[in-house]
């Protein structure tokens, strides 16, 4: 059973790598032993576990991760790093920030996460990437992450053969001549698209939804202008050949065969911001509705006993 996380993921190809990177990614990824991607979150699960179980938890890997998701299309390479000790940092700090110091001790001892924040500060002052290649949260899925692709580029998996189907041709095609991760049996919900696909939508709805702020739909528009913002800032530091996912990762196992079926979620966020655009308030209103009532009681569920 993985995290309740939702993830989205930018794949890079692999020459925008810098060496020795590109050459090690290269080798990775015809490399027998990697997680594949029907194991790779699991893989992420486990050591997470085991890190933050240990006495006293270890909130931040000593070392990067060696490991990525890879895809092939049109007979390139991209590479999703997993960076995991980079997004451990960010994910403790946003921890920290969110609760009180008392509370973040009784989680974390001070000693540990006093020397996880001066790694941290350390890294910072390298110059080196604050963005990694994989943004997570926890219970849903933002909103915001819904706007980058559209309805023909979701693939659904409900555990058995021939209960799938496919939106584009190689939506979870992991490695080329190893099989597509489908053959596995394993509920997923994914989107993917180019990357230039992903900043044109934000871009064209981030003035539609700037624009709509006080009036009458505005009251019942849940998705942020800042949100968007910073969801393009992120998209624009990548190669602009990448590629972007959205996977619904564990969610899956909070909703039924009959609901995955039936999630036109990226679907109704495309006609919202239409009708935003046109000024037909009723409808984007309607919309905007049927996502919250999807995604609420999920969200509640973190709070539930």
């Amino acid at each position: 059973m993985f995290p309740y996380s939702a993830y989205l993921r930018v794949y890079e190809p692999v020459t925008a790598f810098p060496e020795p990177a590109r050459t090690l990614w290269t080798v990775y990824a015809d490399s027998r032993r990697r997680p594949r991607r029907i194991h790779a979150l699991g893989s992420e699960h486990r050591a997470a576990a085991r890190r933050l179980t240990a006495s006293p938890p270890e909130i931040v890997p000593d070392r990067e991760s060696r490991d990525a998701y890879v895809r092939r299309s049109d007979d390139m390479i991209f590479v999703c790093p997993w960076e995991t000790r980079l997004r451990s940092w960010l994910a403790f700090e946003r921890f920290r920030d969110e609760r009180s110091a008392d509370v973040a001790a009784a989680f974390v001892p001070p000693t540990v996460a006093e020397q996880a924040a001066r790694e941290f500060e350390h890294w910072k002052q390298s110059g080196r990437s604050l963005h990694p290649h994989i943004q997570t949260d926890v219970w849903h899925v933002p909103l915001a992450w819904f706007v980058p692709f559209a309805r023909a580029e979701r693939c659904l998996m409900l555990g058995a053969p021939g209960t799938g189907y496919r939106r584009t041709a190689d939506a979870l095609q992991e490695h080329a001549g190893h099989g597509p991760a489908t053959a596995a049996r394993a509920r997923t919900l994914i989107y993917v698209t180019s990357m230039g696909e992903a900043r044109r939508r934000v871009a064209d709805a981030l003035p539609v939804v700037s624009g709509t702020l006080g009036d009458g739909a505005a009251g019942a528009v849940p998705l942020s202008a800042g949100r968007l913002e910073a969801l393009g800032r992120w998209l624009g530091v990548f190669h602009p050949r990448a590629l972007v996912e959205l996977d619904y990762g564990g969610l899956v196992h909070l909703l039924d065969d009959r609901t995955l079926q039936s999630d036109e979620s990226v679907a109704e966020m495309a006609v919202a911001l239409a009708a935003m655009e046109r000024g037909e308030a009723e409808l984007a209103v309607a919309m905007y509705k049927r996502l919250l009532a999807r995604w609420r009681p999920v969200r509640a569920l973190e709070t539930a006993n």
